[in-house]
């Protein structure tokens, strides 16, 4: 065997294995949400129930550092300060999460100096993981959109090519 990777989204025609567009693999579901095999929707119902009890965890640990302020007594301001804040982060968090369900970033140095908020956030982040399992995989459309369009790109050119190119007639110059 050769040490030589396929290229990414095709496989190479090998004995049984199709040639053509490799699906890309989501966390949790690999490439069963293809076509929703390997037990995708006890998946789902996995990923949505694991991501809200690890938002429900997050917001008792958010809870008991809230209470170690009130301890503390650090004052009014700094509590609404601190409470705003992980709003705040958790707000876009979420948008940011959801919008990566639908589309690649534009930016991706971006979305990169966006890491530590979404982390701070990250009840946000679980949220909207929370609210897009309960329809789909995470991320399915967005990879499913674009296996169809590699699929479409790769019949496309596979029919170009059918037939030997030097018996074609060559159309009559004028």
């Amino acid at each position: 065997m050769s040490d030589e990777k396929p290229v990414i989204g095709e496989h190479q025609s090998k004995a049984g294995t199709p040639a053509g567009p490799r699906p890309e693999e989501l966390r949790f579901f690999g490439t069963t949400w293809v076509d929703h095999s390997g037990r995708y929707g006890l998946r789902r119902v996995g990923v949505a129930l694991g991501s809200l009890a690890a938002a429900v965890a997050g917001c008792l640990v958010l809870r008991f550092a809230y209470e170690g302020l009130e301890i503390a007594d650090v004052g009014g301001f700094v509590n609404g300060l601190v409470v705003v804040m992980f709003a705040v982060c958790s707000a876009i968090a979420f948008r940011k999460t959801w919008e990566g369900f639908v589309r690649r970033p534009a930016d991706p140095a971006r979305e990169e100096a966006l890491r530590s908020l979404k982390a701070i956030g990250f009840i946000g982040s679980l949220l909207a993981y929370f609210v897009r399992s309960l329809t789909e995989a995470p991320g399915e459309r967005l990879l499913r959109t674009e296996y169809e369009e590699a699929v479409t790109r790769y019949e496309k050119r596979r029919s170009g090519r059918t037939g030997n190119p030097s018996a074609r007639k060559k159309p009559k110059r004028r």
